[in-house]
């Protein structure tokens, strides 16, 4: 069904709401979080529980980071806290503006752009040594341009850190889950713009909501690596205490570490 909702304004929009409405993902880690990550104790998610491996990150400490798609005042902010000099690129300025008031409060250095995470011209080629990037790219309407425009401002040698929705998670009725019932009920390709009907879609337009659009593994995983990505690791994760009923079944997240070789063939 067609829409004249654009995602990226629609999701900007809902986005600076989630900050008045206190999404977990809104609220800024506290000043013990900050000073914990000074002194070399600090851990950060790229999706809903687990930590990455600090592993996966080396020595952070005058790495040049870009936070893709990861404002709210809380990775970037512990990100910097450690070491690294970081530049947090979002498409909400009320996100922005969560991590802004942390370095403020903290008196920490980092730098903010408000833009589409399909489009890094802001950005020379190159300028990056690592990206760290959560589950955002279901909240943009393709996420091919977003790994060629991160392989681009990538160094060579240079990692990239992603989180992955699984599409399985918007296929099922959500009527029917709040009732512990698991149906499916819609097909791929997924997207809360085009696959609802307008009433369905009301359920989140109502509220302001954000909404998504579901990506084919095919185009998480594989994207990266026709972007000229090697990837490296890999774990899965769910959400833990019964909050969503499908993590009961499995694991609908995933993290992969990605790397800019230093020279293509």
């Amino acid at each position: 069904m067609k829409t004249d909702l654009d995602v990226r304004t629609y999701n900007r929009e809902a986005w600076n709401g989630e900050v008045g409405r206190g999404n977990r993902w809104t609220l800024p880690v506290a000043p013990e979080v900050i000073a914990a990550a000074r002194r070399g104790d600090w851990s950060v998610v790229l999706t809903p529980t687990k930590p990455v491996p600090r592993a996966w990150f080396g020595d952070l400490k005058g790495k040049d980071v870009l936070g893709l798609a990861s404002a709210g005042g809380q990775q970037c902010p512990v990100l910097a806290a450690a070491g690294a000099n970081v530049t947090v690129f979002d498409n909400s300025p009320a996100q922005l503006a969560q991590d802004r008031n942390v370095a403020e409060r903290e008196g920490l250095t980092l730098q903010y752009v408000e833009g589409d995470m399909r489009d890094l011209s802001a950005f020379a080629d190159g300028s990056f040594d690592l990206i760290f990037h959560p589950c955002s790219n279901c909240f943009a309407e393709e996420i091919l341009p977003v790994w060629r425009e991160a392989f681009r401002v990538l160094r060579p040698g240079g990692v990239l850190l992603s989180g992955i929705c699984n599409p399985v998670r918007y296929l099922f009725d959500p009527v029917d889950e709040e009732k512990g019932v698991m149906r499916l009920k819609y097909t791929m390709p997924y997207s809360d713009f085009t696959s609802l009907t307008v009433e369905e879609r009301r359920r989140y337009t109502d509220k302001d909501e954000p909404m998504v659009v579901g990506h084919s593994l095919e185009e998480q995983l594989g994207g990266q690596m026709e972007a000229g990505f090697v990837l490296t690791n890999l774990f899965e994760d769910k959400y833990e205490g019964g909050k969503d009923l499908l993590s009961t079944f499995l694991p609908t997240f995933m993290a992969t570490r990605a790397l800019k070789p230093e020279s293509r063939s």
